[in-house]
């Protein structure tokens, strides 16, 4: 049976799409908001960013031995309902005259703690919705709409903000989190209960990382993570300032160059899926990996007019290669990580691949105030070619095909 028709996965599918074109609004007007409507320096709207990940830092490895113990699902449900809360709460804020920075960067810490656990829940979740032979087509379904709505959310942002200003694009991303909440609520397929834990919370967060600390290619994959991690935050988290400042657009034009920059994506993760039957899924990942990388360059020669087709094509090129290496690399470590320890070995790489998220984002902020935007975009793509560097001096060259499950 297709997985268009199992139900369950739909309703999932379904929920978490429109989460995602929420959550890809909210990525756009939230740093507008800052910006447009509190005046915010180009650290503070950096900031942003960087708040709403370091809480992988804090709570992801007691997350994730958490999350091990507990219910897949009911982790998804609560977290949703937080997020949904605290996005609301932004524009109630805003009409009540009190919204400023710190209330934003405190939204955004609390909707980043809500995402620590609903990753965690989400990742380990799809092994037990679907079969393990569906993996990789649930993947690419799941991540081919994520894409979908990384392109249509920036645009939608810019309209919503030139419409009614940038805070209603939040109140979008509280309502998207509601809808999510009540497709999951519909999920039929009943979650076997946990084994419950025989050990405490400290050594269960060892072996999560004693398992990856030992294996060579997840240790690759995290070491890769965490470089381009730091690249693409610390190029996001400015992006927004060198569209408005340097190249002189407006929200609804920044909002649509964002859009088409994100139109590689959609294309990315089924490519990578053709690609990996073809070729291997591990040399597939490798062009993915390799097409991201020297793309990323395109994007700091951008000029006002014309010049901004670069800016675009640079934008289609990451998206299309990230996209790609992430459905890839999530389905390995679906199949190769054993069920009972997911939730921990995901944390403990998460801890490493996100902590570079909040460092690069702070980075970013500064450097873009000490030596000018366009020149710290060409520096954080230098970076993202040493991620590309760390994979093809690993063991993954030697593979056509991931390695199989452990």
């Amino acid at each position: 049976m297709s997985l268009r028709r199992d139900r369950d996965f739909s309703l999932v599918w379904t929920g978490e799409t429109i989460s995602a074109l929420g959550s890809a609004v909210a990525d756009t007007v939230l740093p507008l908001t800052a910006l447009l409507v509190l005046h915010a320096s180009t650290f503070e709207v950096a900031a942003l960013s960087a708040i709403a990940w370091a809480p992988w830092l804090v709570v992801a490895l007691p997350a994730g031995a958490w999350v091990d113990r507990w219910r897949k699902r009911r982790v998804m449900l609560v977290c949703n309902v937080v997020s949904a809360l605290t996005f609301a709460a932004v524009p109630l804020a805003y009409v009540t005259g009190v919204l400023s920075v710190p209330f934003l960067l405190a939204a955004a810490l609390v909707g980043g703690v809500a995402k620590v656990f609903f990753s965690l829940a989400y990742r380990g979740y799809l092994p037990v919705l679907v079969p393990k032979d569906r993996l990789l087509e649930a993947n690419v379904k799941l991540q081919g709409s994520e894409s979908a709505a990384q392109v249509a959310g920036p645009g939608l942002a810019g309209l919503l903000a030139a419409a009614a200003g940038p805070v209603t694009g939040v109140l979008a991303n509280a309502v998207s989190f509601a809808i999510s909440v009540l497709c999951l609520h519909r999920v039929r397929k009943r979650e076997p209960r946990p084994e419950p834990a025989k050990t405490r919370l400290r050594a269960e967060i060892a072996e999560g990382l004693r398992f990856l600390a030992k294996d060579p290619y997840l240790r690759t994959l995290v070491a890769s993570a965490a470089i381009a991690n730091l690249a693409l935050d610390g190029y996001a988290a400015i992006q927004v300032v060198f569209l408005v400042d340097d190249l002189h657009l407006g929200a609804t034009a920044t909002g649509v160059v964002l859009a088409l920059a994100e139109a590689g994506g959609v294309a990315g993760a089924p490519f990578a899926a053709r690609l990996a039957r073809r070729a291997g899924t591990a040399r597939a990942f490798l062009f993915c990996e390799g097409l991201a990388a020297p793309a990323m360059l395109l994007g700091p020669f951008a000029t006002p007019g014309a010049g901004l087709v670069l800016f675009i094509l640079s934008g289609t090129g990451v998206a299309a290669g990230i996209v790609g290496s992430n459905v890839l690399a999530g389905t390995f470590r679906q199949e190769y990580c054993p069920p009972e320890l997911y939730g921990r070995i995901t944390a403990s790489s998460a801890v490493v691949n996100y902590s570079t998220i909040p460092l690069g984002a702070l980075l970013g902020g500064a450097l873009g105030e000490a030596i000018g935007v366009r020149e710290t975009l060409f520096a954080m793509a230098v970076v993202q070619l040493g991620s590309l560097a760390v994979l093809l001096t690993s063991p993954l060259r030697r593979h056509r095909n991931f390695p199989a499950a452990r």
